[in-house]
């Protein structure tokens, strides 16, 4: 199987839950790679000759780093699904959450049982609007453990409607616009009904981060920062976006040449974290970023360099971002980061 099959399987089954992708970054068989899920191993390119069981034993759910196996260094990546959004309401809140939400990776599915509303929806940017009742609509939503949801209805009523349907669903996060009384009441009443206490106090209500917003927009900013900072308090990388799998599996571009740049291990407050990815054409422009600055063009230029000389081999390359050169180039953290690149 070559990378290009590889990374359509990856594509097929990232959905799913404790997958991994494991890579060989030095030593024998350098760049060879096992894609690991349901307890198998799914697919692999390269040497292919690390067995099945030692594989299973480099991995944990929800960690990703450098490990190591027959004298090799292996880069064990513990896949994000990515990140769904499901908003339940389309008012002018919701809209603003919308755009915000779709800037930052989100994909956002929102539904609503007024036409008008749900296609001021569409117009703002959801990649999917589910124009029904509540309770149909969350019929078609299964949930998982990258699933956000986010309850932002036009009366108490159907708050609850919504709550009842996702708790009872696998989630990430469930949030809901309310006051603190109206929260209160609401989650009395649940309780009386059987809902267990524990539970209905995890919801994020007030939704939001405290930042004394007023208008639909800061309101929005301070939902959509809440929500960065439950998805990323998760220790997962990054995963695969669509855009970069689809220059990965040979959709986009299949002829032009590519090198592969991924972080696979960081020191300190360096800018970005482990899983980072950054694709280098061989015209120079980048998918993705691997966080700016002279660091991301010296690693640009050496994946240039590596495609211009036809490196088959992959190599790491250490950046070490010093306070003061964090400074000169602007950045906000310092740290290191060691970085796996290889031509595609």
């Amino acid at each position: 199987m070559n990378l290009f099959e590889l990374y359509n399987v990856l594509k097929d089954g990232q959905k799913g839950r404790n997958n991994f992708l494991v890579t060989v970054i030095q030593g024998n068989g350098t760049g060879s790679r096992y894609f690991l899920a349901d307890g198998e191993v799914k697919a692999q390119c390269g040497s292919g000759d690390i067995e099945t069981e030692r594989l299973w034993e480099l991995v944990q759910p929800g960690e990703s780093g450098i490990a190591e196996a027959d004298g090799r260094r292996l880069f064990v990546e513990s896949l994000k699904q990515p990140a769904h959004l499901v908003i339940c309401g389309a008012g002018h809140v919701a809209q603003q959450v919308i755009l915000l939400a779709g800037k930052i990776g989100f994909t956002v599915t929102v539904l609503e049982d007024r036409v008008s509303f749900a296609g001021e929806a569409l117009r703002a940017g959801a990649d999917q609007v589910i124009c029904d009742s509540f309770e149909n609509a969350l019929k078609q939503i299964p949930g998982s453990e990258d699933t956000y949801f986010l309850v932002v209805t036009r009366g108490h009523r159907y708050d609850r409607v919504c709550l009842e349907a996702i708790l009872k669903k696998p989630y990430a996060y469930v949030g809901m616009m309310a006051s603190r009384g109206r929260s209160a009441l609401l989650k009395k009443q649940m309780e009386e009904d059987g809902f267990d206490r524990k539970v209905l106090d995890e919801i994020h209500t007030p939704v939001g981060l405290d930042i004394h917003a007023e208008t639909p927009e800061e309101i929005a900013v301070s939902i959509v920062s809440e929500l960065i900072k439950e998805k990323n308090s998760v220790r997962k990388t990054s995963g695969y976006d669509a855009e970069l799998l689809d220059y990965l599996t040979g959709e986009k571009e299949p002829d032009t040449k590519k090198a592969l740049a991924t972080i696979v291990a960081r020191r300190g407050s360096a800018p970005r974290g482990i899983g980072t990815k950054m694709l280098v054409l061989e015209d120079g422009r980048i998918i993705g970023t691997i966080g700016g600055g002279c660091m991301e063009s010296e690693v640009q230029h050496l994946c240039l360099r590596m495609l211009h000389e036809e490196s088959a081999q992959g190599q790491i390359f250490t950046v070490d971002m010093t306070a003061s050169q964090a400074e000169e180039e602007g950045l906000v953290c310092g740290g290191t980061i060691q970085v796996f690149m290889e031509v595609i």
